[in-house]
């Protein structure tokens, strides 16, 4: 959440700064501001709502020229989303600006000191504390990047903080303590951001700032040291992707260009993985092959849809290693004293490698001896960063908040990760690893058959958006569809929507169904799960006979479901545990379309954001 962009470089600083901006609007924020460094002052514009209103303040006041600045959108925690609390945020001289992403836990005192000092801090927010102390440090010693590092040693919490000094025209300072940033290295040119998405369009070279470090900007280079002041080790990487990729190319929003775009990530994601004999290979691994083989407990941690995508891959990991696996919640794993050790594997999913939740959640674990294995979209991101093996999934950039295509890439992901333990461990021979990867492979066209099949969907769709609720049945692999598919609706249409195993259905939901209740009821294929298909056929029979409006997902050729279907919506046939990969993409395009026909912003959800960094 929240988008941070600062430029020190020949180019319009208020120009770059705002483009910056646009491309991070996909975070989620409710205000927005930005900053110059122009004839020896800072000049600022801020306003509360989306950048349009940001944009209508610099025609109606501009601001003067300048080659150093930065911007930020807020997502509102301390203070609401107005105009004073919105940033950047002003000492009482006026000549340091701060922005920042995260929250300052230790704040209320600080404040109250700067307080009793004379300062005036008339904002709400957590942030202003950060400029007035920046403001103390710099005028004892004239060097912004010391006081940034002075200040962040006296600061608890999560954030990344970006400031710049009216006596110190070309440079921009920026610190991170869990929440992302990011160098842009250009030609004479330097940017900070929380995404590379915000810089993509003048460089592709970046350099990842680590834990607990501090990045001063100047025209003529980049140094990078610790808070303490010591050097700091940095990689430099190239971005593999342009500035074309985050753009709409002519969908009318992200999200349907995203869910258009999933046979590509699923086949990208699947590249390189295997060998001509069968051998599987991770990014980077630096968990030796042995001890892979005394793991005895695997546990996948992640929040929202990734944790849909951790509930799949249960069913694979048992299926294919024989070993234990749980699935946690992230944001309730380590205050539930979980029982780990050095033979347990956490499988730690996150598309931006920055979900606050996940990452204090690994930091527990390996506290307690785990290994670590992160499945990821990002790379450089933080939790990559910090475990002990990766798997890039490669989505490419996801701008929509509600997730779609990297679900798909981290369900292959998860798939390929219990195929490697299978083959390390030896449950798994090379000639079945290289079946599953074949099925797999056949996955990116399935998807596309169904992508061309949606008509019918969105039609329905449009038909119910004056529906309150809509419920979700699924059974084995397809309950966590279900789940997901409720999210999908929950996040984008604002209505009422949940997922249940349908063989609950009679321990209570059941007493939900109503004349007319649409229900979605994925059916799991009758040849890989026959026994559990014909319960599900007894749950679409037990629903309907009560009145509810029945839209069933089943397979190709399954005939067993036609006469209790309202709305049938086929799916090609695939093998059992790789079935979510093609029916979850109706479900998206479902709650996509409804709630388009509602009017709802489907790109910028209310109160969402994509990147979710506080805990």
């Amino acid at each position: 959440m929240c988008g941070i962009v600062g430029y020190v470089g020949p180019q319009s600083a208020l120009d770059v700064v705002m483009a910056g901006l646009k491309r991070l609007e996909y975070r989620g924020y409710d205000s927005a501001g930005v900053a110059v460094l122009a004839d020896g002052g800072l000049a600022t514009a801020k306003r509360a709502g989306k950048l349009v209103n940001l944009d209508k303040e610099l025609s109606e006041h501009p601001l003067p020229s300048a080659a150093t600045g930065i911007g930020h959108t807020r997502w509102a925690t301390h203070g609401g989303p107005t105009d004073a609390n919105a940033h950047p945020h002003l000492d009482n001289a006026g000549r340091v600006a701060v922005v920042h992403n995260g929250i300052i836990e230790n704040f209320a005192p600080l404040r109250a000191e700067l307080t009793e000092r004379g300062h005036e801090l008339p904002s709400e927010t957590d942030t202003e504390v950060v400029a007035h102390l920046l403001a103390e440090e710099y005028s004892a010693c004239a060097d912004l990047a010391e006081a940034m590092r002075l200040v962040c040693r006296r600061l608890e919490g999560a954030f990344t903080l970006v400031a710049v000094h009216a006596d110190a025209p070309d440079v921009v300072v920026g610190a991170r303590r869990n929440s992302p940033l990011v160098v842009g290295v250009g030609e004479g040119e330097y940017f900070l951001a929380s995404d590379v998405a915000a810089f993509i369009a003048h460089t592709r070279d970046a350099v990842e700032l680590g834990q607990d470090q501090v990045v001063e900007l100047r025209r003529d280079g980049v140094r990078v040291t610790a808070f303490d002041g010591t050097p700091a080790d940095v990689r430099s990487y190239h971005v593999d992707w342009d500035a074309s990729a985050a753009e709409k190319a002519g969908y009318a929003s992200f999200m349907l260009k995203e869910i258009a775009e999933q046979p590509k990530a699923v086949a990208d994601t699947l590249l390189g993985r295997i060998d001509g004999s069968g051998t599987l290979s991770l990014d980077e691994v630096h968990i030796p092959p042995e001890v892979l083989r005394e793991v005895d407990k695997v546990v996948v941690i992640a929040c929202g849809t990734a944790y849909h995508a951790g509930l799949i891959a249960k069913y694979a990991i048992e299926h294919w290693t024989r070993i234990p696996c749980e699935v946690e919640l992230a944001s309730e794993f380590r205050y539930r004293d979980p029982i780990l050790d050095q033979q347990t594997l956490v499988v730690a999913i996150s598309q931006s490698g920055e979900t606050m939740d996940t990452l204090m959640a690994l930091r527990h674990a390996r506290e307690q001896g785990a290994r670590v294995l992160a499945i990821c979209n990002t790379n450089g991101s933080t939790i990559p960063r910090e475990s002990d093996a990766v798997l890039y999934t490669h989505a490419g950039p996801e701008v929509a908040v509600a997730s779609t295509k990297a679900f798909l890439t981290q369900l292959v992901a998860c798939y390929l990760v219990a195929l490697y333990l299978g083959q390390v461990r030896g449950t798994k021979y090379g000639d079945e690893i290289g079946d599953v990867v074949r099925d797999l492979s056949g996955v990116s066209g399935a998807v596309e058959r169904v992508l061309g099949t949606m008509d019918p969907v969105r039609e329905l769709a449009r038909s119910l958006a004056h529906k309150n609720t809509v419920l979700f049945l699924g059974r084995h692999v397809g309950h966590p569809v279900a789940l997901e598919g409720a999210l999908k609706l929950k996040e984008l249409a604002y209505m009422h929507a949940e997922g249940f195993a349908a063989g609950e259905l009679k321990h209570g939901p059941i007493a939900l169904i109503e004349e007319d209740l649409p229900v979605v009821v994925v059916v799991p294929s009758p040849r890989g799960r026959s026994i559990l298909h014909d319960k599900i056929v007894s749950n679409i029979q037990e629903i309907r006979a009560r009145g509810a409006r029945t839209i069933v997902i089943a397979e190709e050729g399954d005939e067993a479901v036609v006469p209790y279907a309202d709305h049938l919506v086929r799916i090609p046939a695939t093998p059992t545990l790789l079935q979510p990969l093609v029916a979850t993409v109706p479900l998206q395009v479902f709650a996509c379309e409804l709630a388009t026909a509602r009017g709802n912003e489907v790109d910028q959800p209310r109160n969402l954001a994509k990147s979710v960094t506080v805990e």
